[in-house]
């Protein structure tokens, strides 16, 4: 049996059909703080700190333990520049700052910008490596066909786990040019 037409949705299955787009829009509006609330308790996701130089403590350098230190770079596409590090791996002592450099080439006529979003694995890593100078920080604007080798100076905490003993650090460059 069909009902009649016009006859009125009951109260209950109402208040459901609006209830439910609601709720569901309100989860997922919470889900970005929520995940970034995860990232920061658990360690993934990657991101990296930044430290002031004027912070660290050079008497704090734990010399008995050594961790290698991978550079990676890429590049999204819609991007025309080369990127890569200049040393691809390096041997640090936490508690000490280091310097390494990435080069960049544009391969376009005209002026680009790009900015980089770094990445470190393993993830629980990554709360213990900070940066006191880096590329990464602002917008890179490169003229046509202009090189330029960038720095980035680093310093992995001392309270790393010990059984840390390789550190990925990658880079992805992207597009910030409109269209």
């Amino acid at each position: 049996m069909s009902e009649a037409p016009g006859k009125l949705i009951p109260r209950s299955q109402l208040a459901k059909i609006v209830l439910i787009p609601i709720l569901m829009f309100g989860f997922g509006f919470a889900l970005v703080p929520l995940y970034d609330v995860f990232c920061d308790i658990t360690g993934l996701n990657g991101k990296t700190g930044r430290i002031e130089a004027s912070a660290i403590d050079a008497n704090q350098v734990d010399t008995s333990r050594t961790i290698e230190v991978r550079f990676l770079a890429n590049t999204a596409s819609g991007l025309p520049w080369s990127f890569e590090p200049v040393i691809k791996k390096m041997s640090v002592h936490p508690g000490q700052v280091y310097e390494a450099q990435y080069r960049v080439r544009s391969s376009a006529d005209i002026v680009t910008t790009g900015q980089a979003i770094p990445s470190v694995s393993p993830g629980l890593a990554a709360k213990h490596f900070n940066k006191t100078e880096c590329f990464c920080f602002s917008q890179q604007k490169l003229n046509a066909r202009e090189q330029r080798d960038m720095p980035l100076r680093f310093i992995i905490g001392n309270d790393i786990d010990d059984k840390i003993e390789q550190i990925t650090l990658s880079y992805t460059f992207f597009s910030v040019d409109k269209g």
